[in-house]
């Protein structure tokens, strides 16, 4: 678990005296926790870390604005999850201890703090005219491009509005969000049963597939302030509505250095000899190409989320254990959950996209919680920019 330095050890780290930790603490720089010794305060090990390195880099603005935003300081507050020493937590619970047993519509809950009767009854959400139309239209366009557009179709405002503050309302609209978001990625009518073995009748696979399928979506549900949570907290605190939120969201998940990483990923996949990968991957390197799924900045160890959702697939899909073995042997990385989600979307013979898919409807229970959780502090987020352009 995680590890603290008492005051003296924190001060001495970063090179200050006890008082102006103390400072530190006042200014929001540091955050002290209670000891055993209700008198003491204790400093998380890797905030005073993280905190010594940014007075390493000095004062000036540029450094300190990089450091910030470049999985550097912390730049809010949350407790919805906390990744630290290799795991994840949402609320305090293991996420993957979690996922071997509840459902994305049990995580919703949990983030939410909301009932989940309340968010998921049995009743489904109304089927929009316009929705049907533009989802037959679709044709054979790929299902995650036509997500964002089908879904700012479907969902409405006023359901999820920031007046609406009734437990039971914002609960319901919120569920109903998570539903819909489904019903337009297997552009289906919205319908009641648990999301995945909605995904997976649609799919057509067995209950060990749809178990597989319950367990990602609860891996994906949240993961701190990535690029598309963060942009879900700009939009909730601008008072926008939650289905707001999840557009905004959408759109920065669409990114290749996001959730369509997933795309790359399948293009890796396909241009190996599947029982003989090293080469390709190898090559690949050689002509300066980066191996997309690999590594993660916030997991030196290695994703644990792709770690106990490959340890279920693996057995029974060497293909994938060979590519993993091919470049951790080249590159020591470990996969990432992007890789995770393609290597289930190949096991399960699941429809082109389905990675991406899968990825958006998990998280948008995270998205969702950092709309309410944004929502609830009341304020704008407005940084100001560090202006390095000609002065007037």
């Amino acid at each position: 678990m995680a590890d603290y330095m008492d005051a003296r050890q924190a001060a001495d780290r970063l090179g200050v005296s006890r008082q102006t930790l103390y400072a530190y603490v006042s200014r929001g720089l540091i955050k002290a926790v209670p000891g055993d010794d209700p008198r003491q305060s204790r400093y998380l090990a890797d905030a005073v870390e993280q905190l010594a390195e940014t007075r390493r880099r000095g004062r000036k603005p540029r450094e300190i604005a990089k450091a910030t935003l470049d999985w550097g300081m912390p730049v809010l507050e949350s407790g919805l999850t906390l990744i630290e020493s290799g795991e994840c937590f949402y609320r305090g619970r293991n996420a993957v201890e979690l996922s071997r047993s509840a459902s994305l519509e049990d995580i919703a809950a949990l983030l939410w703090q909301l009932p989940a009767k309340s968010a998921f009854p049995r009743r489904a959400p109304m089927s929009i005219k316009a929705y049907v139309d533009l989802a037959a239209q679709a044709g054979d366009a790929p299902a995650a491009e036509t997500l964002l557009p089908l879904f700012a179709v479907a969902a409405r405002d006023e359901p999820t509005s920031a007046w609406r503050t009734d437990p039971v309302s914002v609960a319901r609209g919120s569920g109903d969000l998570v539903r819909i978001l489904t019903a337009c990625a297997l552009r289906q009518p919205p319908r009641s049963a648990p999301i995945h073995r909605q995904l997976a009748e649609a799919w057509n696979v067995d209950s060990s597939g749809a178990d597989l399928i319950r367990q990602a979506l609860v891996l994906c549900a949240d993961h701190e302030l990535n690029a598309s949570s963060f942009t879900a907290r700009c939009v909730a605190s601008t008072g926008a509505s939650l289905k707001a939120v999840i557009v905004g969201a959408l759109a920065a998940l669409s990114g290749i250095r996001h959730g369509a990483a997933t795309t790359q990923v399948e293009a890796l996949w396909n241009s190996i000899d599947p029982d003989a990968p090293a080469k390709a991957l190898r090559d690949r390197l050689q002509a300066g190409g980066a191996l997309p799924g690999f590594g993660h900045p916030l997991y030196p160890d290695g994703d644990i989320r792709a770690k106990v959702l490959l340890s279920a697939i693996t057995p029974d899909f060497p293909e994938a254990a060979r590519l993993v073995a091919a470049a951790a042997d080249l590159t020591g990385a470990a996969p990432s959950i992007d890789f995770a989600l393609v290597a289930l979307r190949r096991h399960l013979q699941l429809p082109e996209g389905a990675a991406f898919l899968l990825f958006a409807i998990g998280r948008s229970a995270g998205w969702i919680a950092h709309g309410l959780e944004q929502r609830a502090t009341n304020q704008l987020i407005r940084p100001r920019a560090l202006y390095t352009g000609k002065r007037p």
